[in-house]
């Protein structure tokens, strides 16, 4: 590949619009995800103003979200974050398995990447500790997932300008 298509498709590639999905549940720790993530990417140069923030009632009506604007042709890359916790009645654990399912369905299904950040912890309280142990840990995880969607966005335009 010569240096002019390199440069073309990193400007194209940066001009590309991302959807980020949150659930509604726990935003004061969810939303510390897309912090991270729109941090990251605008330190590497992004147009983060491109990004879409998009929330959902709660991680189970994530997929289908994703689906939906995923189907626009819209998006470069769409990712997701959630916090699903233990309410004592073990729901979390298909909730959270059931989110992460549709959201790689929803990637194979319409070949637009899709990331999640869906946490389910063993232990999590309502407890300031807590709550600044998880939304420090988003923060890492939503610039983890920057850099996974960076990988995912410039393996694919490589492939389709080969």
């Amino acid at each position: 590949m010569n240096q002019s298509s390199t440069n073309s498709n990193t400007l194209n590639i940066r001009d590309q619009r991302i959807a980020f999905i949150h659930a509604s549940w726990h935003t004061d720790i969810v939303l510390n995800c897309w912090e991270g993530f729109r941090n990251e990417m605008a330190e590497r140069g992004y147009d983060v103003d491109k990004f879409d923030l998009i929330a959902v009632p709660g991680a189970y009506e994530i997929p289908l979200q994703a689906k939906l604007l995923a189907k626009t042709g819209r998006y470069a890359a769409i990712a997701c974050s959630a916090l699903v916790v233990d309410g004592g009645i073990y729901r979390h654990d298909f909730v959270a398995q059931a989110v992460v399912d549709g959201l790689v369905r929803v990637g194979l299904d319409t070949d637009v990447p899709v990331l999640s950040v869906s946490l389910t912890p063993h232990s999590y309280q309502e407890t300031d500790f807590h709550n600044a142990a998880f939304a420090e840990h988003f923060v890492k995880k939503g610039r983890e997932a920057a850099n996974a969607a960076l990988q995912i966005v410039k393996t694919r335009a490589a492939i389709k300008g080969a």
